[in-house]
C-alpha cells in the first residue's frame, strides 16, 4: 500500500468516527493508535494480509453495509431508523478491533511467483494478550475505552463472526444468537457486509 493511500484512508477512517460524536471516541481513537490497529492485517494468510489491511477490511465492510443499507431503506423506509448510519458506522468500523494486536511480523518460507521457496515477510498469530475470543474482545475493548454503545452495536459487533463460529458452539450460545439476529437488524447487516467485503472484494 502507498503512503498516500494509507494516510487517506486513516483520514477517512478517523473522520467517519468522529462524525458520530459518541461519548469517549476520542479514547477509542488513542487505543486503535496505541494497540497498532491501523498498520495492522486484516488477516495472517487470507484477505488483505498486508500493512494496513485491517483498516482498509473495516472501511470496505462500511462501504458495503451503507450500499445494502441504502436498497433496504428503498424497499423498506422505516429502516432508516432502526439502522442509523453512527450504528452503521461504529459497528462496521470498529467490529474487528480485536484483531488489533494478534498479529506479528515473521517471515516465513512461500513459493515465489517462479515456484521457488523464499523467505517473504508475513505474520504469526498472537492470542496471549487479551485471549477472551473474538466479537466480545471487540465489544469489551470498546467499552473499557468509555465508548456508549447502544444495545444493537454491541449485538452486531459481538455476533458478527457467528456465521463461520456457530457450528462450534453450544445449543445456549446457538439460541442466543439466533434471538441476537430476531431483534437486530444491525448484526446482519454487519454480518452480511464483512462476508461479502471479505469474500468477494477483498
Amino acid at each position: 500500500m502507498k503512503i498516500d493511500d494509507y494516510t487517506i484512508m486513516k483520514d477517512q477512517f478517523l473522520e467517519l468516527l468522529r462524525t458520530t460524536e459518541r461519548e469517549g471516541m476520542d479514547n477509542v481513537i488513542m487505543e486503535l493508535e496505541d494497540l497498532g490497529f491501523f498498520e495492522a492485517p486484516a488477516s495472517s494468510r487470507f484477505h488483505l494480509c498486508k500493512r494496513g489491511g485491517l483498516m482498509e477490511h473495516s472501511l470496505n465492510v462500511y462501504t458495503t453495509a451503507m450500499d445494502i443499507r441504502e436498497i433496504l431503506i428503498k424497499r423498506d423506509e422505516t429502516l432508516e431508523e432502526v439502522l442509523p448510519l453512527d450504528s452503521v458506522i461504529i459497528a462496521c468500523l470498529l467490529h474487528d478491533v480485536c484483531k488489533a494486536d494478534i498479529y506479528k511480523p515473521a517471515m516465513k518460507k512461500m513459493k515465489n511467483s517462479y515456484g521457488v521457496w523464499t523467505d517473504m515477510p508475513s505474520y504469526d498469530v498472537d492470542y496471549h494478550n487479551f485471549p477472551i475470543g473474538h466479537g466480545e474482545k471487540s465489544v469489551i475493548v470498546l467499552l473499557r475505552c468509555g465508548l456508549d454503545l447502544t444495545d444493537d452495536e454491541i449485538l452486531a459487533i459481538r455476533w458478527h463472526m457467528n456465521a463461520w463460529d456457530l457450528p462450534f458452539q453450544s445449543a445456549d450460545i446457538k439460541g442466543n444468537f439466533n434471538e441476537a439476529r430476531k431483534i437486530s437488524p444491525l448484526l446482519t447487516l454487519v454480518q452480511t457486509a464483512d462476508s461479502i467485503s471479505s469474500n468477494i472484494f477483498e
